[in-house]
Parts: C-alpha cells; sequence; structure tokens
C-alpha cells in the first residue's frame, strides 16, 4: 500500500519579517517594538482626519536620547498659529465637497472669521503674495 504524505510536513513556512521603524534623527531602522514615540508641538503639523491631533507631530526615535534631541529641536522651533489654521483650511479646502462661504468654511475648521483672515494673510505672505501683515 502507498503512504498518503501528508501536506505541509517537509516545506518551511515562509518567515514574515518584522516590522522595521525608522528613526526620525538617524535614520537607522529598528524593530518595531523598541520604538520610542511620541508627539512634539508643530504648527505645520494637522492629521489627515482627527481635529484633536492637530499641532502634534508624531515622531519615532531608536533611542530616548534621540527622542530627547528631537524634542529639543521642535521645542525652539516657533510655534505659528497662523500656520496651523492655514493647514487647516487648507485640508478644509481640498477634502470633501467645496467650500463657498466663510460660514460654511468657519463651521469645517472650527475657526472664526478674523482668524481664517489672518491664516490667509499669512499664507499669502510666506508665498510672497504681498506684504506681512
Amino acid at each position: 500500500m502507498w503512504k498518503r504524505r501528508k501536506r505541509g510536513r517537509g516545506r518551511p513556512r515562509p518567515v514574515e519579517p518584522l516590522p522595521l521603524e525608522l528613526c526620525d534623527l538617524c535614520a537607522a531602522t529598528f524593530p518595531a517594538d523598541r520604538a520610542v514615540r511620541g508627539y512634539v508641538a508643530d504648527s505645520s503639523a494637522v492629521h489627515p482626519t482627527d481635529d484633536w491631533l492637530d499641532g502634534l507631530r508624531p515622531v519615532t526615535a531608536c533611542t530616548d536620547a534621540h527622542f530627547a534631541v528631537i524634542r529639543d529641536r521642535y521645542r525652539h522651533r516657533p510655534f505659528v498659529q497662523e500656520e496651523l489654521w492655514a493647514a487647516k483650511i487648507e485640508r478644509a479646502l481640498t477634502g470633501g465637497t467645496p467650500v463657498l462661504t466663510m460660514v460654511q468654511l468657519g463651521c469645517r475648521t472650527g475657526l472664526h472669521e478674523p482668524e481664517i483672515r489672518r491664516a490667509i494673510a499669512w499664507h499669502n505672505a510666506q508665498r510672497g503674495h504681498g506684504a506681512p501683515p
């Protein structure tokens, strides 16, 4: 009689690679379970979907020391409120249905008209479209 061979026996199972992370300071790769993660204040960072994370940049580092260096660099960077507002406005204008009025833009961004106007002025000044306010 012939013996049937059981399937899967003798064949090596494919090994899934461990997920790797990249250090935001030194660009070293390392296993994800060793990552040091946190958030730093950054007025240029807006989350694509979660308003609560606007103004916070996620940071990944390979060691506590590297995370401290990254945190210190962002601590010395000025937090410009108009920059954050401009990024919120850009997110509102590029996603979803078109915004036609200042009231609609305010509803989408949570900003008031004076804040929207300051953000637009800041944005235009950064792009060289007029004198800074």
